[in-house]
Formats: C-alpha cells, sequence, structure tokens
C-alpha cells in the first residue's frame, strides 16, 4: 500500500495536467461553457450560449440591440462567445470563470451605448459579451411604493408594470422606452421628470451585483462607498448589476402635454434666448425641452432652422397655462396646444409614438426606430448662449444633411441636489444641457460627418461649461479620451483616463478611482472607458 502511494499521486497529477493542457489547447467556446458548468449553481442550457458556429442565431442576438451601426458588420470585433443568463447564478459563474481563463468580458443590458462599448471591444480579444436580456423580472410593491428590478428590463417595461398596478406612480427615468434599466442607472438617467424628482440614480434604494470575485452583494453588503458609486459611476467598471431597487413617486391622475414649434421666421432665436433664461426656472412640475432640426422655407428652395418646444407637466391644463403666462407667455401656449392624459400615456407622448399606439408597445423590447449611422457628443450650459452664438450655431448647423440637437432643461430638484450625492455631477449652475447629433446613410464617407460634428463641438466651446468641459456618460463619447494601454489588465494611462473622466464625473472622478482600487483591483471590469484602479496588479 505504502508503496503505491507515489504512483497514486504522480497520476493524480498527471491527470489534472491533461485536464488543464485540454484547457489550454481547447477553443475558448468549449473552455467557458465547461467551466460555467461547473460553477454555476443552476443547469446552463445550451440555448443561452451563442458562437459564432451558429451564424445566424449569434449574429442576430448579437445585433438586435445595436443602436449604432458603425459598430455592427464585418470589420467591427465580434465576441466569441454571447452568453445570456438565465439566473443569478450564472452570472456569478461567468465572471468566476473569466477570472480563471483570464478572459475579457463586456456585459450588455440593452445596446443603447452610443460607442457599443457593452458588446464591442477595441481593446483587446478575445472577449466574452454577457447579455442581461433574460433577466427582466419586474416586482412592484405598491404598499411601499417601491419595485426590485432585474437589470435586463427595459425603461418601457418597468413604467408599464408600474401603471398596471396604480395610476398615480411613476418613476423618474429616460424617455427612451427600450433602454435596458441596469446600464440606465449606471450612468445617472436623465428623463422628463427630473426637474421634480432628480435622476433615476437619486431614487435607487438598494441594488445586487456580482462583485469582481463573483460574490452577489446587496446594499448592506457591498458597503455605501460602492453603493454611491454604481449610482451614476457609468457601466463596466466596478461589477454587473442584477436589479435595482428603485422608489416609486407620485404622480397626478392627470397630467399635461404640449408641443409648439417655431422657425427662424418665427422669431425662433429670440425665443430660444428667453427659454434659456426661464426654463431652468419654470415651476418644478414643467419639464420643457427643444429640439432643433432643420425644416424647408415656405418655398421649398433653401432651408431653415425649426426648434420643438415638447413639455410634459405633472398637472392640469388650466395649472400649466397659467405657469406659461407668467414664466414664458412668449412661446403663446394656448388651451389648444394642450392635451390631458394620464402618466403613462404621457410617457408615449414624450417618446414621440403616434397618438393611436397602444400602451403594450411598452413592452417590446427591440425600438420601433431602426438603428442607423451616427455620432453623438454632449455638453452643459452654465450661462447663457448670446444671440452672436446661436446666429453662428444656425450657419455652421445647415452646412450638415441630417443634423439634431435637444437641449434639456435643469434647475428645479437637479438644483437643490449636490454635485456628490451620486457620481452624477451635473446639478446646480446647470441651465440646460445639449445632446448633439447626426446621421448618415451606408453608403456615404462617414468622415465627413464625423468631421462636421467635431467642427460644431469646437464651434460651442466658448459657450459650454469649462474647467472640465463636462459631459454626460451615457451619452458616451471616445472622442474625448480612452483607455488604449491595457496590457492583460496590467497598464493605463491615468493621466488620458483622467481627461474623459474629469468630464464625466468632474472632483467625483477621484472618488471613483478609489472605490474602484478597493473592489477591483485587478480590473476585471473594464473597457474603452471604464474607471481605472489607481494601481492594477502588475504595476510598480
Amino acid at each position: 500500500m505504502e508503496s503505491s502511494s507515489p504512483m497514486r499521486l504522480l497520476l493524480v497529477l498527471v491527470l489534472q495536467l491533461s485536464v488543464q493542457l485540454r484547457a489550454y489547447t481547447a477553443p475558448i467556446e468549449e473552455t467557458f461553457f465547461r467551466c460555467l458548468s461547473v460553477n454555476s449553481k443552476l443547469a446552463i442550457p445550451l440555448s443561452s450560449y451563442y458562437t459564432p458556429n451558429n451564424a445566424s442565431s449569434f449574429t442576430s442576438l448579437l445585433d438586435s440591440t445595436a443602436q449604432s451601426l458603425r459598430y455592427v458588420g464585418p470589420k467591427v470585433p465580434k465576441p466569441d462567445i454571447i452568453f445570456t443568463p438565465l439566473g443569478e447564478p450564472h452570472v456569478q459563474a461567468a465572471v468566476i470563470c473569466s477570472r480563471r481563463l483570464n478572459v475579457h468580458i463586456r456585459v450588455r443590458s440593452g445596446g443603447h451605448d452610443y460607442e457599443a462599448v457593452s458588446y464591442v471591444s477595441q481593446i483587446e480579444t478575445p472577449f466574452i459579451v454577457i447579455d442581461l436580456v433574460r433577466l427582466r423580472g419586474i416586482d412592484v410593491d405598491i404598499p411601499r411604493k417601491t419595485a426590485w428590478v432585474q437589470a435586463g428590463a427595459t425603461d418601457g417595461e418597468v413604467y408599464y408594470k408600474i401603471a398596471e398596478r396604480s395610476k398615480v406612480h411613476g418613476f423618474p427615468m429616460g424617455v427612451c422606452t427600450t433602454i435596458g434599466i441596469g446600464g440606465h442607472i449606471t450612468g445617472g438617467g436623465i428623463g422628463s421628470m427630473m426637474r421634480k424628482f432628480g435622476i433615476a440614480a437619486d431614487n435607487v434604494l438598494d441594488a445586487r451585483i456580482v462583485d469582481s470575485k463573483g460574490r452577489i452583494l446587496n446594499r448592506a453588503a457591498m458597503g455605501e462607498d460602492l453603493f454611491w458609486a454604481i449610482r451614476g459611476g457609468g457601466g463596466g467598471s466596478f461589477g454587473i448589476i442584477l436589479a435595482w431597487r428603485i422608489k416609486l413617486v407620485n404622480v397626478p391622475q392627470t397630467v399635461t402635454v404640449f408641443t409648439v414649434s417655431k422657425t427662424l421666421d418665427q422669431d425662433g432665436t429670440k425665443l430660444l434666448l428667453r427659454w434659456q433664461e426661464v426654463a431652468p426656472k419654470l415651476d418644478d412640475n414643467l419639464f420643457l425641452n427643444v429640439a432643433i432640426r432643420p425644416a424647408p422655407t415656405g418655398n421649398g428652395t433653401s432651408r431653415t432652422v425649426t426648434t420643438t418646444y415638447r413639455a410634459l407637466f405633472l398637472g392640469s391644463r388650466t395649472h400649466l397655462l397659467k405657469v406659461m403666462e407668467e414664466g414664458f407667455p412668449e412661446l403663446g401656449l394656448t388651451s389648444q396646444d394642450c392635451i390631458e392624459t394620464s402618466w403613462i400615456e404621457s410617457v408615449l407622448y414624450m417618446a414621440l409614438f403616434p397618438n393611436t399606439t397602444g400602451l403594450e408597445v411598452l413592452r417590446q423590447v427591440i425600438s420601433s426606430i431602426p438603428p442607423g449611422y451616427f455620432k453623438a457628443k454632449a455638453d452643459f450650459v452654465r450661462v447663457p448662449i448670446p444671440e452672436s452664438g446661436l446666429n453662428g450655431l444656425w450657419k455652421l448647423f445647415l452646412e450638415e444633411e441630417s443634423p439634431f440637437m435637444q437641449w434639456t432643461p435643469y434647475g428645479g430638484m437637479m438644483e437643490r441636489i449636490f454635485e456628490d450625492a451620486t457620481p452624477f455631477p451635473h446639478r446646480r449652475g446647470i441651465l440646460f444641457e445639449i445632446f448633439y447629433s447626426t446621421s448618415w446613410q451606408k453608403d456615404e464617407d462617414p468622415s465627413k460627418h464625423m468631421n462636421w460634428i467635431k467642427r460644431l463641438y469646437n464651434y460651442m466651446g466658448p459657450y459650454v461649461s469649462s474647467s472640465p468641459r463636462e459631459a454626460y456618460v451615457n451619452y458616451r463619447d471616445l472622442d474625448l479620451g480612452m483607455n488604449r494601454n491595457w496590457k492583460n489588465a496590467t497598464d493605463y494611462d491615468l493621466i488620458e483616463a483622467s481627461a474623459w473622466g474629469t468630464k464625466y464625473f468632474k472632483r467625483n472622478f477621484y472618488k471613483l478611482l478609489e472605490v474602484k482600487s478597493r473592489v477591483d483591483p485587478d480590473n476585471i471590469f473594464r473597457h474603452e472607458q471604464s474607471i481605472p484602479p489607481l494601481l492594477v496588479k502588475g504595476q510598480t
């Protein structure tokens, strides 16, 4: 017996080495699935596992929620695997296996990120996408005024479920209904009720995440610093959001909406000058944004600029007319312009659905607006843009075929929340936010349009926030800088990261660095603009 023990030990070592060699030499599709199966407490069906070997289903799923066609096509880096977890243990196993096999992961809950960092990697291969599309449970508790919402659910699904249970409750979140709530709240989550209730991240009570060690943590277990970081610090840096516990807000049974458009020939410039002054100071119940597009002139031989004022008022038509008469009479709002409706119907209105659209559309996962080729940027304005600045803007704006801007008013509750309450710092002193975009067709040269929006962005420099020039992380813009130097997760340029990090988060960026260093020192969760740890393992 004693003489056989060394032989038995040798046999065990040989078998272990054989398994390790097979894992090393086998395709990543096999090794990762094998690892998932071993490490998950919940059985993993093959139907949740997609590889390029099933070309049609793989491509269909990969492209299903992509909003920017710039990141779709044969030349764009593709994941080796798309994994669609059916339960929390699957997500745990995916994180454990990514560490064990040294495989890079990206996490997608909705796919609306403008630079596609949730499903495309420009910095390292191979990589795997964990798509949370099947984790979309919603549990609404009206007596407690709360709801638990899994990360893969969309804004529209959350709105729909709340309205099923109550006509006088809602949640302040984004206008686009097919955004995945997992990623939306990680960036802050602005929307049409933020002047009354703040942004989505301000109304989160708890969360469940998988951390870099594969543990499932709630607010108590993760601690207040990490809970702070995930509510506005950007997705893909600190862990994988499994679910949010959100605080519902009270809404009236009757709200009022309206749309009024004015061209430059209809004193559009003077109205916009006035809007800049009054929109952040109007009644907190009123959200009045401005969409700006080119439009043909009356004779059809040239183009002009149309400014479209679109509003949600948490109250009656009569009350709204009084508020507008006192605060913005220049718009000339009439009773005929106003539509009284329910809050849930106003969600459809603000999302630009046709009047005949039924509420079931809120349950759609795929946007009814087809994806396109586009580039977007954002700015924050603290001092009204003068008339001379607007006139120069119109001239540059009309040089492009399909430009678009949306000006979103701040003030109200946003003025009363401190910059460091969450990582989202764009609070006090912000008059409004500008979203810019341009789009083009597949057969066009994108460089022309990309160069135009850069010229527009440069032109606006003197009129927007500075030191830093602020940006919104949910309108991600890789022009601001990238973590270009990841080398097996052991190298990065902190100076370059600070360039974009301070624009998104201002001084909160430095606290995010500290939190990242504690909770993910090995930088498991990383992408082109993820928060880097202050010292990555392996650096000196």
